[in-house]
């Protein structure tokens, strides 16, 4: 039987505060994190990211408080992301109400982190978050820190090994696409899929209702991550799966 696609709301924040940029840059607050995660999951959201995009860039610690409000007020899985570091770190997040942790520069920084965060928690909770951008006709590149840094890593090749040391789930942004509405890199997720036997949630660029059932179809992505069409009011999370219903992909609703 197909597995049930999933559709999962992103929440970016800084500071405590929700916030919205385009490929990673233009960063606008549009919140608070809680607020819009107890919206997201009466709308019948399958999972939550929240992602502290300014504990990587400033060498700062995941907001454990922010991770403590949001878990409080939701029962879906929710995964966090953003200065997770260490072993410690993760378990200080996880003690916090999240169901997974996400990691990607310390774990291109250190890979064996990922070994260790699998050893220790278990694979399911452990998260490889890969910003990929374009260098070449089907070959990618790896970014850290927030997606600023180009690290001459070939995304696929890093794909395979984080799979191999741990990870899994692979949660994978295109650098290219991510805020602009105009649709997913669908040849980089379905790159990444190809590659990997582990679950694949496709995130950057969603902004039309056939943006998500492509790259859950075309890229063969096993969830969809979203931010800018729910923080907007563009589509709720309930449109978005009955039009994937209505077209034959499996959702939960």
């Amino acid at each position: 039987m197909r597995p049930y696609r999933r559709i999962i709301p992103c929440l970016d924040t800084r500071a405590s505060m929700l916030v919205k940029g385009v490929q990673f840059r233009g960063v606008k607050e549009v919140g608070t994190p809680a607020e819009f995660a107890k919206r997201y999951e009466k709308d019948g959201a399958d999972e939550l990211v929240l992602l502290d995009i300014a504990a990587t860039p400033e060498g700062n610690p995941t907001l454990l408080e922010v991770v403590r409000k949001v878990s409080s007020v939701i029962s879906i899985p929710l995964a966090v992301g953003g200065g997770i570091r260490s072993v410690e770190d993760a378990r200080a997040v996880l003690d916090a109400g999240a169901s997974k942790i996400s990691v990607n520069t310390a774990a291109v920084k250190k890979p064996e982190l990922l070994r260790e965060l699998s050893r220790e928690f278990g694979r399911g909770r452990v998260v490889s978050a890969i910003d990929g951008k374009q260098v070449g006709k089907n070959k990618w590149e790896v970014c850290v820190s927030g997606g600023m840094k180009p690290t001459g890593i070939d995304m696929i090749e890093w794909a395979k090994r984080v799979e191999s040391l741990g990870a899994g789930e692979i949660l994978y942004t295109g650098i290219n696409t991510d805020g602009t509405r105009e649709g997913y890199d669908l040849d980089g997720t379905r790159a990444i899929v190809e590659a990997v036997n582990i679950p694949v949630i496709a995130s950057g660029g969603a902004g039309k209702l056939e943006d998500i059932y492509d790259v859950l179809t075309i890229a063969q992505a096993d969830a969809a991550l979203a931010a800018s069409i729910f923080h907007f009011g563009v589509y709720t999370v309930e449109q978005v799966k009955r039009y994937l219903r209505e077209r034959g992909v499996a959702v939960r609703i």
